[in-house]
């Protein structure tokens, strides 16, 4: 279904606006207006002028409204919640049965539930790495969101169950730039011990020819970087260095175990970084150092990592225990402050996207991704500025929940009013994702698990 952008004009009022721009500003009160998409205004309250015709919401003091949040790497699923209780080599495998039998419905559901989750918590952009990805861009659409779709590619002869790149081609010929531009398609590679080097080289030319972004994981977890050393004689991103992926748009996912001649190859090739904390505490892969990615330039984005590894496509979880981790880590309370989470989730993560000219922070003439959080309630007060220090950012990073999203804009177009997807019945749709999943469980029941590292 086709949907327009409405040329109305809709101004935020009275609320309490961080931009998320070069100075993070904040205005309060202030307004944000936008029309046909795109911001036209956001400043202090008394110097924006709203058009007579505009709808009004007046935030009252009651709202924040903040850039939609970018979460840059995510696996959507049926599943969560049945993968649990184990390492990453031990848990890929148990969680992978759900590919040995996905079919593309299964997958459209299994987007539809993710990316429904992720838009009422406040989430406008998701990357996404699963199966079947011409589903996920249905998904995507009928709820109004942006996504990145990247294929899970593998040619291991016992990885039969993921796409390939013939998939991918066609991927990038049928969704790259559709849905009003809100749908981009990557090239993606799963795993280095699941993909050949000539997979990773055919993926870095394709890239070329295609204009389009590269994305895979590495070094989550000790173990794994152990294990790619004895098989490919070196660290994982001088592997792929050699391999030729690493390059500006390219984006490695975790990166916890890299050492300093690896930064620095990151740094120099301008790979970027998916950084998902709350999967590598979960699956106990440890802290990526983000300190030294910074001191080298590298950008840096924040992931949920999808409900299976993480039980939650929560942005405001993953600032927050972002935040806490390094902190604790390293043992220094002004380890990444409420600013520096949500530049993280928002603008650094558009960066990392290479949407950042159109999304990401509220400035006028960029694309209106918006939320507003509701500030009126127990956990987010108190509201008031006292001894020049403003409570509000700090609580609304770690305090703030995903349900306290009221409001969420893509393009200008609602998708969730007071907090209720506006685009589809979620009763409805709800049922329908249960019934899939019952059906799917009852295909997996007796599948074996493949292992990560296969003879």
């Amino acid at each position: 279904m086709s949907h327009q952008i409405d040329e109305a004009v809709t101004a935020i009022v009275n609320a309490v606006v961080y931009p998320c721009d070069d100075a993070f500003s904040c205005h309060n009160p202030g307004s944000v207006v936008f029309s046909g998409g795109t911001i036209t205004a956001v400043g202090p309250a008394r110097d924006v002028d709203v058009p007579e015709d505009a709808t009004v919401i007046d935030a009252g003091g009651r709202l924040a409204v903040l850039p939609g949040l970018l979460d840059v790497h995510s696996h959507s699923s049926l599943l969560k919640g049945y993968t649990e209780n184990a390492q990453l080599i031990d848990w890929l495998p148990e969680y992978q049965r759900e590919h040995q039998v996905l079919t593309p419905d299964d997958a459209y559901f299994g987007y539809l539930v993710s990316y429904m989750e992720a838009l009422k918590g406040g989430t406008t952009t998701v990357m996404d790495m699963y199966r079947f990805p011409h589903r996920g861009a249905e998904a995507a659409n009928a709820l109004g969101m942006r996504a990145h779709l990247v294929p899970y590619a593998a040619d291991h002869p016992t990885k039969h169950f993921f796409e390939t790149l013939e998939t991918s081609e066609q991927l990038i010929r049928d969704c790259h730039n559709t849905g009003d531009g809100r749908v981009k398609v990557w090239l993606g590679l799963e795993h280095i011990t699941y993909c050949s080097g000539d997979m990773f080289r055919r993926v870095a030319e394709l890239a070329g020819a295609y204009g389009v972004s590269i994305h895979t994981h590495t070094s989550e977890q000790r173990e794994e970087v152990d294990v790619v050393v004895e098989l490919f004689g070196d660290r994982p991103v001088h592997v792929f260095n050699e391999w030729g992926i690493l390059r500006p748009g390219t984006v490695l996912a975790h990166c916890v175990w890299l050492d300093d001649a690896e930064i620095a190859v990151l740094a120099g090739t301008g790979t970027g970084v998916a950084h998902c904390p709350i999967s590598n505490m979960k699956l106990a892969g440890g802290t990526a150092p983000l300190d030294r990615f910074r001191q080298q330039g590298v950008v840096v984005g924040l992931g949920t990592d999808g409900g299976t590894a993480n039980n939650s496509m929560s942005m405001w979880e993953c600032m927050k225990i972002g935040s806490l981790l390094q902190k604790v880590t390293r043992l220094d309370a002004t380890a990444v402050s409420a600013s520096e989470a949500l530049r993280m989730a928002t603008i650094d993560g558009a960066r990392l996207l290479g949407i950042d000219d159109e999304v990401g922070s509220i400035e006028v003439g960029k694309q209106a991704d918006l939320i507003t959080v509701d500030l009126w309630q127990p956990h987010l007060l108190p509201v008031a500025l006292a001894e020049g220090h403003d409570p509000i950012l700090w609580n609304l990073v770690f305090a703030g929940r995903a349900s306290d999203v009221r409001h969420v804009w893509v393009k200008g177009e609602p998708c969730v009013d007071d907090g209720e997807i506006c685009r589809l019945d979620e009763s409805e749709a709800l049922a329908e994702i249960h019934a899939r999943t019952v059906d799917l469980l009852s295909r997996r029941e007796g599948v074996a698990a493949i292992p990560m590292v296969a003879e």
